[in-house]
This record gives structure tokens, sequence and C-alpha cells, in this order.
């Protein structure tokens, strides 16, 4: 059990967030927010409809015959601009999200494939095509509302709350679209999407549990089974951890993931040890346990703690690449790179436990080292970098600030990545005034 004496855990009594696959799922695709939008967009028109019919049987109740002309020759007046909508909009559509399709297959092989998710999660880009979606239905609805009938005395219908409604949602599209666009605009700038990678990869870590008195050594029991996964092959990319902890409570065991997050398991793969209990193995539970745990076709910021890195990894390695060669960009995914490993430089890693309500440890989840962390940030890179002064520079500097930023614990892998980066430009560089250069630590590469 040596392995998990540095760990992290949660503090007696405080309950871990319930983490939820489904949320994830959701979140990954483009379908439920359209499909959210229309089902109220119905409901709307289902009610504003009602209102129009409330409205004219009251004006009828008062005999206000006048009144119900004038509001059918508003109706009459916005019936052109609903009909205009309703051509326009789905037009409109196909040509905005043709364009968005183009600028996620460049921002794909400009930075890396994986930056795609940026685009599929975006809020703003889900909302607008809901929106848009819902504006088109509803102007058809409307136009489903009117009656051909001129007649004050015998007409049946007067949309004019549908249309007022109508008016309104397009206006809310105009606002969605710039929006939009901004966003959209941002997205395609290197430096914002680097920026919204760095910005997820910290909140994992500060959804990381801590516990000050992790470095005791944590008494699993002896270990009674090893659970293998039955699903699909795929990665793996969270489990739900609250639920983990209330089964292996309920059971009197103490549950231990063996892949880490971003893993990628097959059928028969081990998954869990199960530590502890009277009476054997688990003797019922199974099949909860196995639907604990999310496998999908790729890995996610939800639990992963070393995604962002390799997101950031990837982009300064395709900025390196001889067909690009863009070593600012490389420069400005290293600037990240030190700030969340600084983020981590003094929190303990290797393992965070999991405690039920009374304190006692049911979930032994593993994570990424220091160590780990640290080559997956710069192995690459620096092997890559030799030939680019500019980006040697900025490694020289981060491994500095992170050698003074780290206990003294932490600091050989990056002494080792600053020896190894040094040999490699001295092998690379023939000239001894290239190579004091290309190893001289600046913050900006060469600025």
């Amino acid at each position: 059990m040596g392995d998990w004496k540095t760990t992290v855990g949660l503090p007696p009594g405080r309950r871990p967030r319930a983490l939820s696959p489904l949320r994830e799922h959701l979140r990954d695709t483009f379908w439920f927010a359209p499909t959210v939008a229309l089902v109220l967009v119905v409901g709307v028109w289902t009610a504003a409809s009602a209102a129009d019919d409330a409205i004219l049987t009251a004006l009828r109740d008062a005999g206000d015959e006048d009144a119900v002309r004038d509001l059918l020759r508003i109706a009459e007046d916005a019936k052109a601009v609903v009909t205009t909508v309703s051509a326009a909009m789905m037009t409109f559509i196909g040509v905005v999200f043709s364009i968005s399709l183009v600028a996620v297959q460049m921002a794909a092989g400009q930075f890396s494939p994986r930056v795609v998710r940026i685009f599929v999660r975006s809020r703003i880009t889900k909302a607008t095509f809901a929106v848009f979606l819902a504006t088109f239905v509803l102007s058809l609805l409307v136009l489903t509302s009117y009656d051909s009938q001129p007649d004050p005395a015998l007409v049946s219908s007067t949309p004019l709350v549908q249309s007022v409604l109508t008016v309104i949602m397009v206006g809310l599209s105009v606002v969605l679209f710039v929006m939009y666009v901004n966003s959209m605009l941002r997205l395609m700038r290197v430096v914002h999407v680097i920026d919204r990678i760095t910005a997820e990869s910290l909140r994992v870590v500060a959804s990381m549990p801590l516990d000050m008195a992790a470095d005791e050594p944590v008494a699993l029991g002896p270990e009674m089974a090893r659970l293998t996964h039955h699903g699909r092959a795929g990665v793996l990319r969270d489990v739900n951890i609250a639920r983990l902890v209330r089964t292996a409570r309920q059971q009197g065991v103490v549950l231990r993931l063996i892949p880490l997050v971003g893993d990628f398991v097959t059928p028969g793969t081990p998954v869990f040890t199960v530590h502890g209990g009277h009476g054997g193995p688990l003797t019922k539970g199974r099949r909860t346990l196995y639907s604990k745990v999310s496998v999908g076709a790729e890995r996610t910021f939800h639990q992963d703690l070393g995604f962002g890195l390799r997101q950031l990894s990837d982009i300064a390695l395709r900025a390196l690449s001889p067909a690009v060669n863009d070593p600012t960009t490389a420069v400005q995914a290293v600037d990240r790179i030190v700030q969340f490993l600084a983020a981590v430089a003094r929190r303990p890693l290797g393992a965070s436990l999991y405690r039920d309500g009374q304190g006692t440890v049911r979930l032994v989840q593993p994570v990424p080292g220091w160590t780990e962390l640290v080559d997956l940030g710069f192995t690459e890179i620096r092997v890559y970098a030799v030939n680019s002064p500019q980006v040697t520079r900025r490694l020289m500097a981060g491994l500095d600030d992170l050698l003074g930023a780290v206990p003294e614990n932490r600091r050989e892998p990056l002494i080792r990545h600053r020896a190894l980066l040094t040999e490699a430009v001295e092998r690379a560089v023939p000239e001894a005034a290239d190579r004091a250069f290309a190893l001289r630590p600046d913050r900006q590469g060469i600025g």
C-alpha cells in the first residue's frame, strides 16, 4: 500500500460533489440544447395562442367590434414580418453554421484536433443554434394561427401576442448572432484557445479534494476482489464519485480505482480492487459499480488532471513542426504549461481519497504524480524545440521559475529536464555564442 501514502482526500464530514457522466455526455453533444429549445417554444406558442384567444373573447364579450377590427389590422401587418422571418431564418442558419464548420476545421488543423471539443461544448454556439431553430419553428406555428376571414365578427384568431413573441425572438436571435460571431472570432485566435484550455485545467485542479493529513498511511485492508471492465472499449472519462462512495459504505468496503482517468480500457481490464469487508468480496452492488464508470471515445476535462497539459503540448508541437514553424505560439503554450504546473506545485498528488460522512476512506482514485505532469508538459516540447532559440529560452525561464516555486522534494524532474535541454542544445548548435543565446532564460522567448 506504500504507493498510496501520498494522497489527497476530503476532510471528514465533507461529501464529494456528485459528478454526473450524463451531464458531461450532454455537454459533449449538440442535439440536447436545440431539442429543449424546440419543446419550450412549442409550449410558449401554446400559451401565447391561448392569450390571443382570451383577448379576442374578452373584446367580443365587451361588444367592442372596433377594437377587434384594429387588432385584426395590426395582426395582418405583423404577418408580413412573420412570413419574412419564416422564409429567411432557415437560410440564415445554413449559411452561418456552414461558415462555423469551416472555422472548426481550420482550428483543428492549425491547433490540434482535440480543441474541436471547445467549439462543440461552447454554450454560446448551442444557445445561438437553439434560438435560431426555435425562432424558425415559432414563425411557422404563428403562420398556422392566422385566419383568412376578414370579418371582425367571424374571425376566430388574431395572433397578436404570437406575432410580438416572434419579433422578440428575432431580436434575441440578432443579439445572440453578434455574440456568437464575437465568440467564434475569439476561438479562432490561438491565445484564446490556450486560455480556455488553461481555465478548464485549473478548474480541475480547484475541484481536487485536499487533505492536510494526506501523508499518513491509509489502511485499505486486504484485497478481496478485482472487478474488470465489461463494457465497450474506450477512454475512461470519469467515475461517479458520490455514488461509488455510497456503494462502498453500504458494502463496508474500500474501493481503489486502478486505471487513471484518461486511460484506454478494454473488456477484461481490471478497474477496481475491493478491500476489506466482512463476508468476502462484494456480494451485491457489482452492477451498480459498473454503471458508475463512464467510458467514451475521447478524454474530457471532467476529472482528467493531465488532459489540459496534453492539449497545450499538442498545440506547441504543432507550432514547432516544419510545416507551421510558429515558435511564438509554442511560447504561449509553454507560458500556460508553466502556469498550470505552478498551480499544482505544492499540492499533494498521486491519488485522491474520498471519505463517507463518518470520515472513513471509501474510494481511492489515482491521479498523475508531479513527475508525470512535468514530463507530460515538457518532454516532447523540449525534444522538438532544440532548433528554436525562442522556445528554448522560454523553457529555461519556465524551469527556473518552477524550481523557485516547488518544494525541495519536487525539484528533481525540473533539474533533469533543464540538464537534458542544455545537452540537446549543445549537441545541435555548433556555435558557442548561439548556444549561450539559446540557453539564456527569457520569459518572452526572444521578445
